[in-house]
């Protein structure tokens, strides 16, 4: 009886964080162009706050995201109750060599018993322009898997303290109280926000 009712909330649960998170992603059809450009802004500023944090942080940083084809921001914020959690976020990408940025959208869903509510920043690095392109165009869904690995050669100290997803992308965590050398960041798709670009 006691394992029924839990469960009958769990669902209850899940089914209204899955509700928001997808009013979250609906077009604002009303958007004025001026609440447009107001939402870009607030994102690049977003993104440059970030960034001088993780510079501050972790000055090494600084080297690897110039070096490299491109980037990409986020700020994330979320909940979880009991069985069910999620979050969502805002960012952008940017080639570094043309400039170009793109504005973008994720979203998390979280499984497993727990409480909690959560804010970090992540700062992916993309080595290679193919890899950039694929998370810009096709978006990703992660999973969660990042390692804390080591990188070698010229990689190892401009890369400290960031976490490896694939061979060539990595990622920064930024919490309240510093870099995350565990990533929290799991069940996340990221796709392009259609009403910002």
């Amino acid at each position: 009886m006691y394992q029924s009712k839990v469960s009958i909330i769990g669902i209850v649960i899940t089914f209204l964080l899955l509700i928001s998170f997808m009013a979250t992603s609906v077009p604002v059809l009303a958007a004025t162009k001026e609440q447009i450009e107001q939402q870009k802004g607030d994102i690049q500023k977003m993104a440059n706050e970030t960034l001088e944090r993780l510079y501050t942080t972790q000055p090494s940083a600084k080297k690897a995201i110039q070096q490299a084809a491109g980037y990409a921001v986020f700020s994330n914020f979320g909940i979880k109750i009991l069985f069910a959690g999620g979050g969502s976020g805002k960012g952008l990408a940017v080639i570094n060599k043309s400039g170009q940025t793109t504005f973008m959208k994720m979203v998390e869903v979280q499984a497993g018993f727990g409480m909690g509510v959560k804010k970090f920043r992540l700062i992916w690095v993309f080595e290679n322009q193919s890899d950039l392109d694929s998370f810009i165009n096709s978006g990703w869904e992660f999973s969660g898997q990042a390692t804390a690995a080591v990188p070698s050669g010229d990689e190892r100290d401009a890369l400290a303290g960031a976490l490896s997803v694939t061979p060539g992308v990595w990622l920064y965590q930024l919490t309240d109280n510093g870099l995350a050398m565990e990533l929290t960041a799991k069940g996340t798709k990221y796709y392009k926000d259609d009403n910002l670009n």
